[in-house]
């Protein structure tokens, strides 16, 4: 089959290119890099021809308000650009518990995406994800100064981009869910707790300290970011790949 992965080059979308092709398929990655501009329309037509899935793993480059205009014009141009090029297959990787953070604007952007691809003309399939191991650095720099780090205790479910990366292919090669796959790795923390098992991993001196007020995962109530019944569980342990 072949696949056109927008957003192809980035950190999840260059290993489902990479996983698609061992897997004998024709996996073409495409981006702002290669010409191809979600928001203009510039090149989607052509990226999109003769292709039987369209995986979108693009991102909004900005986290507030704006990432809802980035979902809606992006989606538009490309469940425009499927329709017309035949594609059997949209896939999109969202977030575990997207639809509970009401008070996030990015999450609500998420949704969005989500909804307009349900509403949309092609079958579908959403790849929910928890949080990626390779980001926990950047979420401990949110609240951060030169001695201390200030965390919620918001439980989170670590997963290794490269096991994301393996679920959306692995759908993507498949028969459309029109529904969602939740994945997530194999170990819940607090997030306190694992900015504290990350520091100590690291050998970095700065301590942890517990604040339900800090930082963009305060706004999260609960456990809703961590995967329920029917989820895929990767084996990648936050230990063992930290180390």
């Amino acid at each position: 089959m072949k696949f056109a992965v927008i957003g192809g080059t980035g950190l999840i979308g260059s290993q489902v290119v990479q996983d698609l092709n061992a897997a004998g398929h024709q996996a073409v990655p495409h981006s702002l890099s290669t010409g191809v501009d979600i928001l203009t329309g510039q090149g989607v037509d052509e990226a999109l021809a003769g292709a039987d899935v369209v995986v979108n793993l693009t991102n909004s480059p900005t986290f507030d308000e704006a990432s809802l205009a980035f979902f809606q014009t992006s989606m538009d141009n490309l469940l425009a650009a499927a329709a017309k090029a035949g594609a059997g297959h949209f896939v999109i990787l969202s977030i575990v518990g997207v639809d509970q953070v009401p008070d996030l604007d990015y999450y609500r952007a998420k949704v969005l995406q989500e909804d307009l691809l349900k509403a949309g003309p092609v079958p579908y399939s959403i790849v929910r994800a928890t949080q990626f191991m390779e980001f926990v650095d950047a979420v401990l720099s949110w609240t951060a100064d030169e001695k201390t780090v200030r965390l919620p205790r918001t439980p989170i479910q670590p997963i290794a981009a490269a096991e994301v990366a393996a679920a959306v292919a692995d759908v993507a090669a498949g028969t459309p869910l029109n529904g969602t796959l939740d994945v997530g790795g194999p170990d819940t923390y607090p997030l306190d707790e694992l900015g504290r098992l990350t520091l100590r991993i690291k050998g970095d001196e700065r301590s942890v300290t517990t604040d339900d007020t800090a930082g963009m995962f305060a706004a999260v109530h609960g456990d809703v970011l961590t995967t329920g019944p029917g989820a895929r569980i990767a084996p990648t342990h936050y230990t063992d790949w930290l180390k």
